[in-house]
């Protein structure tokens, strides 16, 4: 799929995919401003090759959100940013969730668009 970047003094600040515009892993000075789901170490490396996050990885929800509100996933142990991703229930109703998937993931480390800012 053909990918929009967009700049904000020279630095990739959001990508718009399929009439989605979402943030881009590489400007981390906006990472404060985004609800954060941090899942535990046994989804990083599935939500490293561009999985959905599943209920059960879920560790903690900082933040709060609506459906389809963008986060930022990041990993339990470092805090790493791993993806971008389209929330598809609330933080209050995620929060009761126990199975299934309850993020879309649209960008994520690793991925195309990540390979090419980061080569830029």
């Amino acid at each position: 799929d053909a990918v929009t970047v967009f700049l904000f003094n020279g630095k990739p600040l959001l990508a718009k995919s399929n009439d989605t515009l979402f943030f881009t892993l590489i400007f981390e000075e906006i990472f404060s401003q985004f609800s954060k789901i941090i899942v535990d170490m046994g989804a990083v490396p599935y939500v490293c090759k561009g999985a959905d996050v599943m209920a059960p990885g879920i560790c903690e929800i900082q933040g709060e959100f609506d459906e389809n509100g963008l986060v930022l996933v990041v990993d339990e142990r470092h805090h790493k940013p791993l993806a971008v991703g389209l929330a598809l229930f609330s933080s209050e109703e995620m929060k009761k969730i126990k199975n299934g998937k309850v993020i879309k993931t649209l960008h994520y480390v690793g991925d195309k668009l990540w390979g090419s800012l980061k080569a830029s």
